[in-house]
C-alpha cells in the first residue's frame, strides 16, 4: 500500500512542477533558515557547559550607588574570595579572576604584543574545568614569576607543547618560567585568555580594602547547596566588613549611608547564565543577549510557518483540480483515510526533498552567517545522532503540519457534487486561505520595521554630536613600551607634515581603560557632599586633540605648577556641585587609604559632556587631571595620504623602539566595534525579512496563477464586453492587496511595541517615526504588487476566445 502511495506522490509532483516547486523552494528555504538559526542558538546556550560542575559554580557581583553615581558590578573587592569560603560552610572552593590587560613577549629578535593575559588564583583549576596538558595545575599558579600557557601559544614560541620549565622574557626586563600548558579555552567561554599569571603577583589582591572592586570572583558550592538561601546573606557579610571600613576610612556611618542614598549589595549569576543574562560592569568578555536568543528562534519558526503557510494555500487552492480525482476514488471504493494517507504521502515526499535541499542551502550561506554573525558555528553539528532525530522529527512535524488541512480537506468532498461539478471552492471564499496570507505578510511588515528601526538607530549614533571628533584621530597603543621616550616620541610627530596634534594619554572614551574615585567638596569628608566620578589622568593636549569644548575657564599649561593639583570637570560633574562660583572651587580625595591621607584639587575648567560611554548610558560626571599616563598616543591627521603618514609615523616609532611592536587603529573604528552586536543583528534581521518576503511571494505567486485559472471564463467574457487589461489587473489585485493592507494594520502596533522595548535599551535613542511604519507597508505593498502584476497581466492579455471555447 506505502509503495502504491509513493508512486502516486511522485506521479502527482512531476505532473504539477510548477506548484511542486514553489513548495519545495518555499519549504526548503524555511528549513534552511531554521537549521542554521538552530546552530546559532545552540551555540548560544552552550556556554560555560564545557565546566563538569558549572550547576554549582557562582559569580559574586557587586552593586554600589554613592555620590550620585550607580554601578551594576561583576566584580567584587580583593578579601571577599576568602571570606566567603571562610564565614560560610556552604562554598566548597573560591577563585578570582583579573584581566591583567598585555604585555610584550620576546620572540627570537623581535617582540610579540599579546593582549589575552589574565591573573587568576591557584584554585582556578578547582573551580573551573580547563584540562591541563603540562604541568601540576595544583602549584601552576601558586608562585610569582610563573607563566600558565595555551597550547596554541606553546606551538607559536615553542613549536611544541611540552615547554614547561622554559622561559619567555616579558616587556623586555622580566623572565617568566612556564608551569603549564593548557587546552586552548572553548569558544563557548565566558573568559578566554591565551597567558595566565598568578594573581599573588599584584599587590592589590592582598589588600583587605572592602571598597575597592577590581576581581571577577567565582565560587563553587558543594553539592546540594542552594544558591538562592546562601545569597540572602551576602548583604550581611557586606554590612560586617564595608561599615567599620566607611566609618575609619570616610567617617561615615554604613546606616547614614544608606540612608542618604547609598548602596553596597552583593549578589550571584550563575555560571550558565552569564553569557545570555548578564550585562554588567567590569565583564570579562562581551557577552551575548537573551532577547537575541528569542528574538531569532521565533523568527526560526515563523519563517518555517510562512513556509508551510504557502504549502496549505497551494494545496487547498488546487483542491478543484484534484477534486474529480477525489471523487472518482470515492465512487471506486476508496475510504476517506486512504485518501488522507496519500495526501500526507505527497506532503511527507516534499518534506524529504526539501530537508536534502534545505543542506545543501544551510551549508552555503553557513559561512555567510558566521562572518556576519560573528560566529564559527559548524553544519557538522546538525550530523550528530541527538541532532538527525530532532531534524527527522521537525520534518515529519513540517511534513503532517503542511499537509494535514488540504489532506483532511480534499478527502471531505462528496464524490455526487464534485463530479456534478458543485463544488465551489472559489478564492474569496476561503477565509482560512485569506488568513493564512494576512500572517504571513504580518511576520514579513513586522521584520521589516525591525529592520528600518535597527539601522534608523544606528544612524543616529554615527551622527550624533558626541562632544568630541573621533574622525581622522589616529591611536597608537602599547606606547607604555616607550617608557622615558614616550613624551620626545609625541613631540617628534608633531614635526611631521599632516599631524594637526597629539595628546599622551591611556584615557579614551572608546576603550576600556576607566578610573572611578569618590571626591568631597569638604576636607570633613561628609558623605552627603560625596561625589563619584570617574577620575582621567591625561595632558595639556588632550582636549585639542580631541577636540573636547570648553566652556568655563580654562586648559592645562605645563607652565603653571599648581596645575598638577588642577582638575578640569565636565557639565555632568558641575551640574552635581549645584554652585555658581565652580572655578576654583575646592575638591578632595584620598590618595591613600591606608594612610587616610587626602588630596586637595582646585577646578580650573568645565567642558562640555562628552559621550565617554556607550549611548546605552548616560552621561556621568567626570574630571580630568594633569598626569602622566602613557598608555595610548592620539593622533589628529589630515592628509589626503594617510597610509603615507602611517608609515612615516611607524619610521620614528622603530627610530626609538626597532624591536617593540607598532599597534594602531582609528577612534572610528573603537567606537563603531561599541555597536558591533547590533550591526549584526541588523544585518541579520535583513537577510531573514528578504527571506520571509521571499518565501510569502511565492506562494503569493502561486495563488495569484491559480485565482487567475479559476477566473479564465470571467476574464474573457469581461474582456469581449469591453474590459481592458488595467481593469482586469486591478480586479485580480485587489483581493490581494486588501489582505496585505489588514496585514500591515496587525503588524504596526505589535513591531512598535517590540522596537519601543528594544530602543529603551540606550539612553540616547532615535524616534519611533511613523513614516518608518508607512515605508515598511509600502515596501510590502510594492513587492506583493510586483508578484501579483505578472500573471495578471498574462491572464489579461491572453486571447479570450481560447477560454470561452473551453466553456
Amino acid at each position: 500500500m506505502f509503495r502504491n502511495y509513493l508512486k502516486t506522490a511522485i506521479r502527482n509532483l512531476w505532473k504539477n512542477k510548477f506548484y511542486s516547486s514553489l513548495n519545495i523552494v518555499g519549504l526548503a528555504a524555511g528549513l534552511a533558515i531554521c537549521m542554521v538559526i538552530l546552530l546559532y542558538v545552540i551555540d548560544e546556550l552552550s556556554f560555560d557547559r564545557y565546566n563538569k560542575d558549572a550547576d554549582r559554580i557562582f559569580r559574586v557581583n557587586n552593586e554600589v550607588k554613592f555620590g550620585g553615581n550607580h554601578f551594576d558590578l561583576a566584580t567584587g573587592p580583593a578579601p571577599m574570595a576568602q571570606t566567603l569560603k571562610m564565614e560560610f560552610p556552604q562554598v566548597e572552593q573560591v577563585t578570582r579572576i583579573r584581566w591583567y590587560g598585555g604585555f610584550l613577549v620576546r620572540k627570537g629578535n623581535e617582540n610579540l604584543s599579546e593582549n589575552r593575559v589574565g591573573s587568576a588564583d591557584s584554585t582556578l583549576f578547582d573551580v573551573f574545568s580547563i584540562p591541563m596538558i603540562e604541568g601540576d595545575p595544583k602549584t601552576a599558579l601558586a608562585n610569582v614569576r610563573s607563566l600558565v600557557v595555551t597550547e596554541s601559544i606553546a606551538k607559536k614560541y615553542f613549536n611544541r607543547t611540552n615547554v614547561v620549565g622554559q622561559t619567555l622574557t616579558i616587556n623586555n626586563t622580566e623572565s617568566y618560567k612556564i608551569t603549564g600548558v593548557i587546552k586552548d579555552f572553548p569558544t563557548q567561554s565566558h573568559f578566554r585568555f591565551d597567558f595566565l599569571v598568578p594573581m599573588a603577583e599584584s599587590e592589590d589582591s592582598r589588600e583587605t580594602n572592602w571598597l575597592s572592586e577590581n576581581f571577577n570572583t567565582y565560587i563553587k558550592l558543594h553539592k546540594k547547596e542552594d544558591a538562592a538561601i546562601l545569597e540572602p546573606q551576602l548583604n550581611g557579610m557586606m554590612d560586617r566588613h564595608t561599615g567599620p571600613e566607611l566609618k575609619a576610612v570616610a567617617n561615615m556611618d554604613l546606616d547614614q549611608f544608606k540612608k542618604d542614598g547609598g548602596l553596597l549589595r552583593a549578589s550571584l549569576t550563575p555560571l550558565l547564565n552569564i553569557h545570555l543574562r548578564s550585562n554588567k560592569m567590569a565583564e570579562l568578555e562581551a557577552n551575548g543577549n537573551i532577547q537575541y536568543v528569542y528574538i531569532f528562534s521565533a523568527i526560526a519558526i515563523f519563517i518555517l510557518v510562512i513556509a508551510c503557510v504557502n504549502f496549505m494555500n497551494l494545496a487547498t487552492a488546487r483542491s478543484a483540480n484534484r477534486a474529480k480525482e477525489v471523487g472518482v476514488r470515492k465512487v471506486l471504493g476508496s475510504l476517506r483515510k486512504n485518501l488522507v494517507q496519500q495526501f500526507l504521502s505527497e506532503s511527507m515526499l516534499l518534506s524529504v526533498i526539501s530537508l536534502a535541499l534545505a543542506g545543501i542551502i544551510a551549508y552555503l550561506i553557513l559561512p555567510y552567517f558566521n562572518q556576519v554573525a560573528g560566529k564559527s558555528v559548524s553544519v557538522s553539528t546538525l550530523l550528530q545522532p541527538r541532532m538527525l532525530l530532532i531534524l527527522l522529527a521537525l520534518i515529519f512535524l513540517v511534513g503532517f503540519l503542511a499537509g494535514s488541512y488540504p489532506a483532511f480537506y480534499l478527502s471531505s468532498f462528496r464524490p455526487i457534487d464534485v463530479l456534478k461539478g458543485k463544488l465551489a471552492s472559489g478564492f474569496k471564499r476561503s477565509w482560512l486561505r485569506n488568513s493564512l496570507v494576512v500572517f504571513q505578510f504580518f511576520i514579513s511588515i513586522a521584520l521589516i520595521i525591525g529592520t528600518i528601526v535597527i539601522y534608523k538607530q544606528l544612524s543616529y549614533i554615527r551622527s550624533k554630536d558626541l562632544g568630541y571628533s573621533r574622525s581622522q584621530i589616529l591611536i597608537i597603543n602599547n606606547t607604555g613600551a616607550l617608557r622615558e621616550s614616550a613624551t620626545s616620541f609625541r613631540n617628534e610627530l608633531m614635526q611631521i607634515s599632516g599631524v594637526k596634534a597629539a595628546s599622551l594619554s591611556g584615557y579614551l572614551p572608546t576603550n576600556y581603560n576607566r578610573s572611578n574615585d569618590a571626591f568631597f567638596t569638604s576636607p570633613a569628608l561628609d558623605s552627603k557632599t560625596a561625589m563619584s566620578m570617574q577620575n582621567w589622568g591625561v595632558d595639556e593636549n588632550y582636549l585639542g586633540t580631541l577636540d573636547l569644548k570648553l566652556i568655563a575657564g580654562r586648559n592645562f599649561t605645563s607652565d603653571m605648577k599648581t596645575d598638577s593639583n588642577a582638575i578640569i570637570i565636565n557639565e555632568a560633574a558641575a551640574k552635581f556641585l549645584a554652585t555658581k562660583d565652580i572655578l576654583n572651587k575646592k575638591l578632595y580625595r584620598f590618595e591613600d587609604l591606608t594612610t587616610k591621607r587626602l588630596g586637595e584639587y582646585h577646578i580650573i575648567g568645565v567642558i562640555k559632556n562628552f559621550n565617554f560611554s556607550s549611548l546605552r548610558e548616560v552621561v556621568t560626571p567626570l574630571s580630568l587631571g594633569l598626569k602622566r599616563s602613557t598608555g595610548n598616543i592620539s593622533v589628529r591627521i589630515s592628509s589626503d595620504n594617510v597610509p603615507g603618514l602611517i608609515d612615516q609615523i611607524k619610521a620614528k616609532w622603530k627610530s626609538i623602539a626597532p624591536a617593540e611592536p607598532f599597534d594602531y587603529t582609528f577612534m572610528d573604528e573603537q567606537f563603531n566595534n561599541q555597536y558591533t552586536a547590533e550591526v549584526r543583528t541588523g544585518q541579520l534581521f535583513i537577510g531573514f525579512a528578504v527571506l520571509a518576503i521571499l518565501i510569502a511571494c511565492l506562494g503569493l505567486f502561486g495563488l495569484v496563477t491559480y485565482a487567475a485559472e479559476q477566473r479564465t471564463k470571467e476574464i474573457g467574457i469581461r474582456k469581449v464586453v469591453g474590459a481592458n487589461v488595467i481593469h482586469i489587473v486591478s480586479m485580480i489585485a485587489k483581493d490581494f492587496l486588501k489582505l496585505i493592507l489588514i496585514a500591515s494594520l496587525i503588524a504596526f502596533p505589535v513591531a512598535w511595541w517590540a522596537m519601543h522595548k528594544w530602543l529603551q535599551d540606550f539612553a540616547y535613542r532615535s524616534n519611533l517615526s511613523w513614516w518608518i511604519f508607512a515605508l515598511a507597508g509600502g515596501i510590502a505593498l510594492l513587492i506583493a504588487l510586483l508578484t501579483i502584476s505578472y500573471q495578471s497581466i498574462k491572464a489579461a492579455t491572453a486571447n479570450p476566445v481560447k477560454s470561452l471555447r473551453t466553456e
